[in-house]
């Protein structure tokens, strides 16, 4: 086969692509070590973090050769020797795992060489005199791009970079002259692709936000700083595991990467939803890697010179102000080079839509090889439009809470707003209607926006962030774009149609509407607006450009943010006059905020008197509401608003648990009203963190907004709350956001799974936790990030570990404080299974855990002040008291109740301790005989009494057992 023919098989972007694919990431620091690293530590498919096997490594070479075979002209070597070509050149590309030789000993070496040390390194394949010259050919290919790729890695030596990359460079320009099938423009072509790039990803490189005028909020944002990565979603025919079976399957994956998969991607998004965004970050990288040539096309821009561009007219198109050399982009697409981004489906004329479906089948039949994005609004083309031209179908994911939180950090960067941008993650997690807005780039860009333009304060009622909302996707952002509705609608006009279908859906108790009845409302509306189009079309027409009506399904209508329905289903309600209608609804929870934002909408009087009704209702919930409904009003008789805060007052902030717990039963609600510690008292706050706590589960993210403004308060009480409510959020995020901010001063943490195990090993040290459940003792001792900090380990419902010596391995911790709730502890002594090392002050032993070892050997540990039992299996002896009685510094006396009522024996057998001066005794009743311990113990100078359930306890029996003694009646 001639040289260039063979040549336009392997195109540089395609082997570029492989090579990329073969080698691990960069590792930080990698380049700096004495020793070179080794290619076999570089490769990706060698190692224990491998990313690509044997097997997908066959794949690439698959692809390579199969795009070599089926690309215009002759064939490189005859069909039936692919498998074989393919296996040949795996295994070549393989062998490069098993050289000795470092990245800068193989760029010294030099493609052919290295290519030549492949060839001898694998197996010998039978092929033909063409396929045998196209895989030495292929070799040879790869391995100058594999040496290039070594020459632009951060970790190669810089002055053998300087040296190596000049040489490749005059290789690699030699090369393609050799192996191109028709002569290239040479000089021409590149020098302009350069200017072209360059142009293209500064062209590209900002977001607009259309539609917003605010005063000190700019509308264009650096990309890099902006761009945030959202996933799109596709519905794949694949083999499903039960029985071999062919099934629908729904696959996620990084919009950006769309292309990675697919040559050919029909991307739907709701308005707003990022998709001229990613148009935008596909050609700046495109442009900025030089893998391929990209074209940004946007099809409102095109439709208006009547006829669709040829390959030649893309650059004038558009308006881009570099000319190329004749027939320079046809060189683009016929080599394969070409990335056609085309934007805006839904934003041309239906009759345009069915033309530009034919000018891309033409562009793609003419020009294989190319990868093609088209984007349009969900509803503006049937599924499976471009089906028949191989265009895979993907859909932009709405934002989801972490990724919020990203574009909300990126936009106060690129601001120079940080101070406001944790206010507004706050308003985010606590406001629920708000979040519910904040689910793509264009509305979280209003809301940043707004929130920036206020310094700080989102507006005094929400319904005029709405109302910039709506203002902004009705009318200003196609407005500002150039584009005109194919139906005369004004934005009054609009919001008429809207609101009635919002109201019909509330009415219901619904979300979703079918499309007939959607069409028959609008029908009915349209007499008395001065809209010409029939009903259908009108419909058509708010699904299309009013980015608020969605079609989810065939046949199926609803808004694409419920708060947008309930704003306006508000708006109509109070228009209509039908209050009467939304008190009758106000128990029922989804009727909240249609009633909050009716009071925004009414008139001074009506809202007094909605107010008025809900307090007359004299229950917790309805009282909250009506605060909240203050949020929304300017206007209002000071008598009402007086009332409503006097009433809420009674409730928040809450001042005991009971209390807290009275309020959570309001609901998710109630956390927007929730106050800061500023002001509160140590109890108030406590209250506050419970109420929080308890709506955890219901509302992650809005309780977690409240916990986290108190991680830094002092009480015990308040932060042992804190630290106690780990498991109703998510574990990392938790553990970020609240309890590596917390004062560890006398504070537990619990750990019970190993989730929150790993959490630990990233926070700052814990002196004190507490596992419960089964933690093995090598995992317990592996997630403390620093375990000479560990002062006190509490082990809690754990079974007996395998090894019997597995407790005393907790010796290797500086510990004064265990405890050990479990299965018995193995053997006939104490220091068999306790760590042994330790200098223990306090020692805990619960349950049955000393039911094989009663209590000998615990003198080994003399420096113990305090020893606490838990329930008793097995009567006390003599002996184990003793034993008690030789340690000198013991000083408390910790027992549980059973000790004395379940097993008297125990007590009637220990001596007189003289050095024990404080004594609890938990869960008893007030009927207890203690009358043994006022004679064992006569240097007892304070009691404790503890009531399981928390109710009060007399001490009138006990008084004259222990008349010097200080008896303090506890509860918990």
């Amino acid at each position: 086969m001639d040289p260039a023919v063979l040549g336009s098989k392997l195109a540089s972007g395609l082997m570029a692509s492989l090579v990329r694919k073969l080698f691990a990431p960069d590792a930080p620091g990698a380049g700096l070590v004495d020793r070179p690293v080794r290619l076999k530590a570089l490769v990706s498919f060698r190692g224990e973090r491998r990313t690509l096997g044997e097997k997908e490594v066959r794949t690439l070479a698959h692809h390579l050769v199969r795009a070599a075979a089926s690309s215009p002209g002759e064939p490189p070597f005859p069909p039936d020797e692919e498998t074989a070509v393919t296996d040949a050149l795996a295994a070549r590309l393989l062998a490069l795992g098993d050289l000795d030789m470092d990245d800068v000993q193989a760029v010294g070496l030099g493609h052919l060489a290295l290519a030549r040390t492949l060839r001898d390194r694998s197996p010998r394949a039978d092929l033909s005199t063409d396929a045998g010259h196209f895989l030495d050919s292929a070799t040879e290919w790869a391995c100058l791009q594999i040496l290039e790729f070594f020459t632009r890695r951060s970790t190669f030596v810089a002055r053998t970079l300087v040296e190596q990359t000049r040489h490749q460079a005059e290789l690699i320009a030699k090369t393609d002259e050799l192996l191109s099938r028709t002569p290239r423009p040479g000089t021409a072509d590149r020098a302009f692709e350069q200017r072209y790039l360059r142009h293209v990803a500064d062209r590209h490189n900002h977001i607009t936000i259309y539609g917003i005028d605010l005063r000190d909020s700019p509308d264009r944002w650096p990309l890099e700083v902006a761009y945030l990565s959202l996933e799109a979603t596709a519905t794949e025919e694949r083999l499903l595991p039960e029985e071999g079976l062919t099934g629908p399957l729904t696959v996620q994956l990084p919009a950006e990467e769309a292309l990675l998969t697919h040559d050919r991607v029909l991307l739907r998004g709701d308005a707003g939803s990022g998709k001229t965004t990613l148009v935008q970050w596909l050609a700046v990288t495109a442009a900025r890697e030089g893998t391929r040539i990209p074209y940004v096309l946007p099809l409102r821009t095109l439709i208006r010179a009547g006829a669709l561009p040829a390959p030649a007219a893309f650059l004038p198109a558009v308006s881009c102000p570099h000319t190329p050399p004749e027939g320079w982009t046809e060189r683009v697409l016929a080599s394969g080079r070409g990335l056609i981004l085309v934007d805006g489906l839904d934003e041309i004329p239906a009759p345009d839509r069915a033309r530009t479906r034919d000018w891309l089948a033409s562009l793609v039949h003419a020009f294989p090889g190319n990868r093609w994005l088209l984007t349009s609004r969900p509803t503006a083309v049937r599924p499976d439009w471009l089906a028949a031209e191989g265009f895979q179908e993907l859909l932009l994911a709405p934002m989801r809470r972490p990724e919020v939180a990203t574009f909300v950090h990126r936009w106060h960067t690129a601001a120079r707003a940080p101070e406001l941008e944790a206010p507004l993650l706050d308003s985010l997690r606590t406001k629920r209607d708000l979040a519910r807005l904040a689910t793509n780039p264009l509305m979280c860009g209003l809301i940043c926006a707004l929130h920036r333009e206020r310094r700080g304060y989102l507006p005094t009622g929400r319904k005029e962030l709405y109302d910039a909302a709506l203002t902004m996707l009705l009318a200003r952002r196609d407005r500002e774009r150039g584009m005109e509705t194919e139906v005369g609608f004004a934005e009054e006009a609009q919001l008429e149609v809207l609101q009635r279908l919002a109201y019909a859906l509330v009415l219901s108790g619904r979300t979703e509407m079918d499309a007939e009845t959607a069409e028959s409302l609008v029908d009915r509306c349209l007499p008395s607006l001065a809209v010409t189009a029939d009903a259908r079309t009108a419909l058509q027409a708010l699904l299309l450009r009013s980015g608020l009506l969605r079609q989810p399904a065939h046949g199926v209508i609803d808004f694409v943010h419920r708060t947008f329905q309930d704003y306006l289903g508000a708006r109509y309600a109070v228009e209509e006059g039908h209050l009467d209608v939304l008190l009758s609804h106000a128990d029922d929870t989804q009727w909240e905020d249609v009633i909050r934002l009716a009071v925004a909408h009414a008139r001074p009087r009506e809202r007094g008197s909605l107010l008025q009704r809900l307090l007359a209702r004299d229950t917790p919930r309805l009282t909250l509401l009506a605060l909240a409904c203050l949020e929304h009003v300017t206007a209002l008789d000071p008598a009402v608003r007086a009332e409503v805060e006097s009433q809420a007052a009674a409730l928040i902030p809450p001042r005991s648990k009971d209390e807290a717990k009275t309020l959570a039963q309001a609901g998710p609600l109630v956390l927007e009203l929730l106050p800061g510690p500023e002001g509160l008292t140590d109890e108030e706050a406590l209250g506050v963190t419970v109420t929080a706590s308890i709506l955890g589960g219901e509302e992650p993210a809005g309780a977690l907004a409240v916990l986290r403004r108190f991680r830094e308060h002092s009480d015990f009480d308040v932060r042992r709350q804190l630290a106690g409510t780990w498991h109703r959020f998510d574990t990392e995020e938790y553990a970020t956001e609240v309890l590596d901010h917390l004062d560890r001063d006398v504070l537990y943490l619990v750990c019970e799974t190993a989730e929150q195990r790993r959490a630990l090993t990233r926070m700052r040290p814990w002196p004190r936790l507490t596992f419960r459940g089964p933690h093995a003792i090598p995992d317990v001792l592996a997630c403390l990030p620093s375990p000479e900090a560990v002062r006190a380990l509490h082990l809690q419902g754990n079974p007996l570990p395998t090894d019997p010596n597995a407790l005393r391995y907790l010796s290797a911790l500086p510990l004064t404080h265990f405890s050990y709730e479990g299965q018995a502890l193995p053997g006939t002594d104490l220091t068999y299974a306790l760590p042994i090392a330790a200098s223990l002050e306090f020692l805990n032993l619960g349950s049955d855990s000393i039911s094989t070892t009663g209590l000998q050997g615990v003198q080994h540990w003399s420096r113990l002040r305090t020893l606490s039992l838990g329930r008793l299996t097995i009567e006390l002896t003599v002996a184990d008291w003793q034993a008690v009685s030789e340690l000198p510094q013991l000083r408390s006396l910790l027992l549980s109740v059973n000790v004395i009522r379940d097993f008297p024996q125990s007590i009637e057998a220990m001596p007189e301790l003289p050095g024990i001066n404080v004594v609890h005794i938990f869960y008893v009743n007030g009927t207890e005989d203690l009358s043994v311990l006022a004679t064992r113990l006569p240097g007892l100078n304070m009691l404790h009494l503890s009531d399981q359930h928390g109710e009060p306890l007399s001490t009138d029996l006990h008084r004259h057992l222990f008349p010097d003694v200080e008896i303090n009646p506890d509860t918990r």
